[in-house]
């Protein structure tokens, strides 16, 4: 269900901060007609942290009635409290989420066993799919390929983000797991060779400014093209290194705006691009006439 070019998609907001949803529906639309395989709402990158549960719930809603199966959306589900993250993963399946994306525990960064306990709960409380997702930069806590051996035995636990770019991890998970669950990289720089090793998608930030060009290289590097995708890869390099300049999403929530498909609205406390790394992206978003 969850494989090829998916997009974590930011959350547009005006400039006093409000979610923009006639906005939000140009981007669903604009990534469908791109061949985006997936869309991710209220993730990471769409600000999920900040939004209060009425916007949670209303950006889901609105997201899903105007997708209307046209491709799975995956409703970031992720809590440090595991009572939190269920009460998020129902409300996902109400409203017609083709699955959840349940980051590992933030701030709280329990033990092997602690995090074992809280996906278990999770998988028992929602038969909804679920992507469970690792991502030690932000949480402070590392999903270890043996913790996962205990949990992909679980019917509804269907796919592991990994953002771990350690290397030698996608290859260790790959080998281990790609026949029980779907693989998916979390990490642009590298998600190519991730594919190219066995991944079954990846789940990208870059995507959001360059859907087209990125579902093509990502179905090049599936079909087995690995020397048309390794060289639209490197084309994509400037703009991986740019959507590092800062804490995500404000780099890529900047040049979406530089693009004009978004307003310039960001919540506190995060802060627009400064002004000093600005020509930075546009420089690297000049690439996006090559791809």
């Amino acid at each position: 269900m969850f494989n090829g070019s998916i997009v974590a998609l930011v959350t547009p907001m005006q400039a006093d901060g409000r979610i923009d949803l006639p906005t939000l529906k140009k981007l669903l639309d604009w990534h469908i007609g791109a061949g985006t395989d997936a869309i991710v709402i209220a993730g990471t990158t769409g600000e999920a942290a900040v939004l209060n549960a009425a916007e949670y719930q209303s950006l889901l809603q609105v997201s899903i009635e105007h997708i209307a199966g046209r491709c799975p959306v995956l409703a970031g589900c992720g809590s440090p409290s595991t009572k939190f993250a269920i009460d998020k993963v129902r409300l996902a399946k109400k409203l017609g989420a083709s699955g959840a994306l349940v980051v590992t525990p933030y701030y709280n960064r329990p033990e092997q066993n602690g995090l074992v306990a809280h996906f278990e709960a999770i998988s028992d409380s929602c038969d909804l799919p679920l992507v469970l997702y690792n991502v030690p930069s932000r949480t402070g806590v590392d999903l270890s390929p043996d913790s996962l051996e205990q949990l992909y035995c679980r019917d509804n636990i269907v796919a592991l983000k990994e953002a771990n770019a350690r290397p030698g991890r996608m290859t260790e998970l790959v080998s281990r797991f790609s026949s029980q669950i779907d693989l998916l990289s979390g990490d642009d720089s590298s998600a190519v060779e991730s594919l190219i090793a066995g991944a079954a998608g990846v789940i990208s930030v870059v995507n959001n400014v360059a859907p087209e060009a990125f579902s093509k290289m990502a179905a090049l590097a599936l079909s087995g093209n690995e020397q048309a995708a390794l060289s639209m890869n490197a084309r994509f390099k400037p703009l991986y290194a740019a959507m590092e300049l800062s804490t995500n999403p404000i780099p890529v929530k900047w040049a979406l705006h530089k693009l004009g498909r978004i307003g310039n609205g960001i919540r506190l406390p995060l802060l627009s691009l400064d002004k000093s790394l600005q020509p930075e992206l546009e420089l690297a978003l000049q690439t996006l006439e090559t791809l």
